[in-house]
């Protein structure tokens, strides 16, 4: 997810279109908060890590 929004947010802004790069933005926080709670042990979407 991670690398899924990196990709969306570089694309978004060589392109100049901005949904792209809101979309990239958005996976790039939610992939950063679940390796976040994946490493400190808690649990995510029923497993203990997420990667």
């Amino acid at each position: 997810m991670i690398v899924l929004g990196v990709i969306l947010l570089v694309i978004g802004l060589v392109t100049g279109l901005g949904f792209l790069w809101t979309i990239g933005v958005v996976l790039l926080v939610i992939g950063l908060i679940l390796l976040i709670l994946g490493s400190v042990g808690r649990e995510v979407g029923g497993r203990r890590h997420y990667w």
